[in-house]
C-alpha cells in the first residue's frame, strides 16, 4: 500500500494520501513523498490540476507527533530533528505554490495544524460540510507558527490570529466565509465538485493559467505600483501569443478557439 497514491485522468492529478490509520498524518514518509510528486509535477507539462485529498475520516491531522517525541530522544533534545522537519514541510507547502499548475484541496473530516497549513497552501479548496478546520497546537503547548504562514495568507489577521492563540475550529462554513476554503457541498457531492472545479481549470489555455499563477504570487508580495508594473509587462508578452490572438478572435468570431498550447 503506497502512502501517497496518484491517479491521473484527462490532465488532472489526483494525489490520495493513504493513511488513514493516522489520519493522513504529514509524517516524514508523507512529506518525502508529498515532495517527491511535487518535484515530479514541477517538471509534468501534461498534467494542468493537481487535486489533493486524504483516506478515511480526516483530511490531514497535522504533524505525526509520535515521529516528533521519538525525535527528543536524540543528543540535542531533537533540535536538528526539529528543524530539518520544519525545513521539510515548509519545502513542501511553498512548493505547491511554486507548482505551474493550480492545486485543489479537496478537505473532509478535519484538516488541523500542519493539515489547516495544507489546505491554505493549495491554490484552492473544496470542503465537505462538516469539516472542521484548525490550528490548534497552542492546546498541547505548541503555537503554529509555521502554519501560521500559509493561514494569514488566505484569511484575516485577526481571524487568525484567534485560531491560532485559542484553538478554536473554523466550521466548513465559516472557512468559506473567511477565505480559506472555495466551497463547501455535501459529503457525497464533495469529489464530484471537486472534479468539476479541476475539469473547469484544465479547460482554459494551460500557458495562460501557468503564467497567471505565477504573476499571482509574484505580485501578491509587490506594492501597489511596482505590482501593476510587473503584471502589466506580463500580460504584453501574454497578449503576443499566438494562442491568445486566437482566444481573442474566436471569441470575437463566435467559435470555439483552436489552441496550440492546450
Amino acid at each position: 500500500m503506497q502512502i501517497l497514491e496518484r491517479r491521473d485522468t484527462d490532465g488532472i492529478a489526483h494525489l490520495h494520501m493513504n493513511a488513514p490509520e493516522r489520519l493522513n498524518a504529514l509524517s516524514d514518509e508523507m512529506l518525502a513523498a508529498l515532495q517527491d510528486q511535487i518535484d515530479a509535477l514541477a517538471e509534468d507539462r501534461e498534467t494542468r490540476v493537481v487535486v489533493i485529498s486524504g483516506a478515511g475520516k480526516a483530511f490531514c491531522a497535522g504533524h505525526d507527533l509520535k515521529q516528533m517525541q521519538a525525535g527528543r530522544q536524540a543528543e540535542d533534545g531533537g533540535r536538528a530533528y526539529f528543524a530539518d522537519l520544519f525545513t521539510r514541510c515548509a519545502s513542501v507547502m511553498s512548493g505547491l505554490t511554486r507548482l505551474p499548475q493550480p492545486v485543489i484541496a479537496q478537505a473532509h473530516g478535519i484538516a488541523t495544524a500542519a493539515g489547516c497549513q495544507l489546505v491554505a497552501s493549495c491554490d484552492m479548496a473544496v470542503a465537505a460540510e462538516g469539516t472542521r478546520f484548525g490550528v490548534n497546537g497552542v492546546n498541547i503547548g505548541l503555537f503554529c507558527s509555521t502554519p501560521m504562514v500559509a493561514l494569514t495568507r488566505n484569511i484575516h489577521r485577526k481571524k487568525a490570529f484567534e485560531m491560532l492563540t485559542t484553538g478554536r475550529f473554523l466550521s466548513a462554513e465559516e472557512a468559506e466565509a473567511t477565505g480559506l476554503v472555495n466551497k463547501v457541498v455535501p459529503h457525497d457531492q464533495l469529489e464530484d465538485a471537486t472534479r468539476a472545479l479541476a475539469e473547469t481549470v484544465a479547460a482554459k489555455l494551460t500557458a495562460a493559467v501557468k503564467i497567471g499563477k505565477g504573476t499571482f504570487y509574484e505580485q501578491i508580495t509587490m506594492d501597489l505600483d511596482a505590482a501593476y508594473a510587473h503584471a502589466g509587462q506580463v500580460m504584453v508578452e501574454n497578449m503576443l501569443w499566438r494562442d491568445t490572438n486566437e482566444g481573442i478572435s474566436a471569441f470575437l468570431e463566435k467559435r470555439p478557439p483552436d489552441w496550440q498550447k492546450g
